[in-house]
């Protein structure tokens, strides 16, 4: 069976994580170890998870106390800190989800009869009351879209061991400057394409994907969530992210990123022209391109 590490990253999960270990270790046809780092919390999750890890030997607890303010800069923390050596695959968990128990496995099947290297899918959204509803990342990927959005939720995401490797010697390298990106699924995904590894998203959800109150990244649906987006566009969050993520990738050179890293009007205008090349879903290049003219109008760039 394909060995995987699972890494989760929690904070003040109690309610939920439980639920979300019990889904992982039922796997179907896969060896699973679980690495979580738990962000100081206020609700007793280290010493449930502690009780957890007791109980079960596939659990490994990294060491607690770190204060790392969001899901991000937890992953990055257990991307550095875990051997990546002794397994097939690496898969990322956030600690409220649900996982049906063909998640792992079909990946990895995904995975092996495309010979690629990531994975990731789409996921299906549920509320309490018990609303669903299903979350599509599967449109075909375009050139730069990389730059611009995640492949999906990164608790989709299922990589080989090679580029686990190579993202962790990447943050390594760059660790002072890794945490000024804000989505770490946005920044693997970017990582992944800019050097050559083969990515699939896969058209089908083997996860029910929570959504609450607290969610740090929940569905970006209804008119919050595009007032929020409103928001980050014309403060220039995301061109400031994507140059970021550029040069984490390695690509804040190519004459395509140069254009438009540097914020000025022109080169967002000229973003803006290759709209049909930064994202993949249609009515999402149709924003990008009005955000790009907006925000050249604008003439913000956030620090």
């Amino acid at each position: 069976m394909p060995s995987i590490a699972v890494i989760l990253a929690a904070y003040n999960g109690s309610t939920w994580i439980q639920e979300q270990v019990e889904s992982i270790f039922a796997q179907q046809g896969v060896d699973v170890t679980l690495f979580v780092s738990v962000d100081v919390s206020t609700d007793g999750t280290e010493a449930l998870v502690e009780r957890m890890a007791a109980a079960d030997h596939r659990i490994v607890v990294l060491p607690h106390g770190q204060r790392f303010g969001g899901a991000a800069p937890n992953f990055y923390r257990l991307v550095r800190d875990v051997d990546f050596a002794a397994f097939d695959y690496i898969a990322l968990a956030d600690q409220d989800d649900i996982w049906l128990n063909n998640k792992l496995g079909r990946a990895c099947n995904v995975l092996a009869a495309a010979g690629a290297d990531a994975y990731s899918s789409n996921a299906t959204a549920f509320w309490p009351d018990g609303r669903r509803m299903l979350i599509k990342k599967s449109q075909p990927q375009v050139k730069w879209d990389f730059l611009f959005e995640a492949a999906g939720p990164g608790c989709t995401y299922v990589l080989s061991r090679k580029l686990a490797l190579d993202i962790q010697h990447c943050l390594m390298s760059k660790w002072d400057e890794v945490q000024t990106v804000g989505l770490h699924d946005w920044l693997f995904y970017a990582y992944a394409r800019a050097n050559g590894y083969r990515w699939v998203i896969d058209n089908f959800s083997a996860i029910l994907y929570r959504q609450h109150a607290h969610n740090q990244v929940g569905v970006n649906a209804g008119l919050k969530a595009f007032l929020h987006r409103f928001t980050k566009v014309v403060s220039g969050w995301g061109v400031t992210q994507a140059a970021k993520i550029a040069y984490m990738a390695g690509v804040a050179d190519d004459p395509f990123v140069s254009r438009w890293s540097g914020g000025s009007r022109a080169g967002l205008l000229c973003l803006g022209l290759h709209f049909y090349q930064c994202r993949r879903r249609h009515r999402d290049q149709v924003f990008f391109l009005l955000s790009c003219v907006l925000l050249s109008i604008l003439g913000k760039r956030e620090p």
